[in-house]
């Protein structure tokens, strides 16, 4: 069937929109992508919200998170606009969505995930079923909630050599692990582009470091990396999963523009380096999806860390830019089947489980 994906990611840079064809086991097929950026304004709302929002106990009435959440909403429902237009299809082609809406907030250890996004509206607009909030059953279970992708990339690496290992650079990095007999182990490793982001819009008014540039013409300073890299989360065993806010930049002040970068960079491929310690056996390979793989600086000491064959998921013919959101649109055809999208493996949740709420057009 024809399935929508919607992602809005940590690194709230905008939605990536996805439609394919799948039948939410072993068959996908890409037909269109569309990323549609946030403006500046929204950005900073949403930031705002986020840091709301994990300053709550618990999810609830909040005016800016409501209004953002409206506006979100308002935005994804352009979004599948301009996908159902690109692609030349039209609502009725399409058997569901797979929302995701935005994580404002993540806390498993507290067993509650707060994704912003209103699921019977967007279902609301086009007639088409929504699947949503889909990690709030696998933490309510005592699971993470995250990371989800596992299920999708174990479809797509189907026809590839086993063990091989999937990572995803987004705002946070997490990484999927495919055992020979295709099982999985998978967990975020630490932070992706979050606080590389944070610092370059904070010193340089610019929304990311490009490519790498400003990373490149940094030296790393090893005294607040180590300082970073010595957070007990690092230690812990998987499956385990953290919130973007997790980490701040106290401790890059008094650097250079180019050497906070740098020192981030190398945070993030460090991170990367330590997660491979809890998998059963180091990878020769590592495919990258997400903005991330984009930068490279960072794909450069990602393999100088980790000793691996570091490469862009491109090179398997994937689209490292859609993969998200594919991702969404496959987990939400497997919630109309009933079938799984979390594992002890890779959520840490006791047994597999679907997930996900079903908004019916009104």
């Amino acid at each position: 069937m024809l399935a929508i994906g919607l992602m809005s990611g940590t690194s709230r840079d905008g939605i990536d929109a996805a439609l394919i064809e799948t039948d939410g086991e072993g068959v996908s097929k890409p037909v269109a992508f569309h990323a549609m950026p946030y403006l500046d304004g929204f950005r900073i709302r949403l930031a705002e919200a986020c840091q709301r929002a994990m300053a709550m106990d618990k999810p609830g009435f909040e005016p800016l998170i409501q209004s953002v959440e409206g506006e979100l909403t308002e935005l994804h429902v352009e979004a599948v606009s301009d996908l159902l237009a690109r692609s030349g299809h039209v609502a009725q082609d399409i058997a569901v969505i797979g929302f995701h809406g935005h994580t404002v907030a993540h806390r498993p250890e507290w067993r509650w995930t707060w994704q912003i996004g209103d699921g019977a509206a967007l279902a609301g607009a086009f007639g088409i079923p929504v699947v949503g909030d889909l990690r709030s059953a696998d933490v309510a279970a005592g699971g993470q909630g995250a990371p989800l992708m596992p299920v999708y990339h174990r479809a797509l690496a189907s026809g590839l050599p086993k063990p091989v290992a999937i990572l995803n650079l987004g705002g946070v990095a997490n990484i999927t692990a495919i055992g020979e007999a295709g099982g999985l182990l998978a967990f975020d490793t630490g932070m992706a582009s979050g606080l590389i982001d944070n610092w370059m819009q904070t010193h340089s008014g610019k929304p990311f470091d490009e490519n790498g540039v400003t990373a490149a013409k940094g030296q790393i300073d090893e005294a607040p990396l180590a300082s970073l890299m010595a957070d007990p989360w690092f230690d812990l065993p998987p499956p385990k999963s953290i919130d973007r806010e997790a980490f701040t930049l106290d401790t890059m002040r008094g650097l250079s523009l180019e050497d906070g970068a740098a020192t981030l960079t190398a945070f993030t491929a460090k991170a990367v380096a330590r997660a491979l310690d809890h998998l059963p056996s180091p990878p020769s390979v590592i495919y990258v999806g997400g903005g991330g793989r984009h930068n490279a600086t960072l794909m450069a000491m990602l393999s100088a860390f980790t000793h691996a064959d570091v490469r862009p998921v491109d090179d398997l013919g994937w689209d490292g830019d859609a993969l998200e959101a594919q991702g969404f649109a496959y987990m939400a055809v497997r919630r109309l089947k009933s079938l799984p999208i979390s594992f002890p493996g890779t959520t840490g949740v006791p047994a597999p489980m679907t997930g996900g709420v079903l908004f019916d057009p009104a």
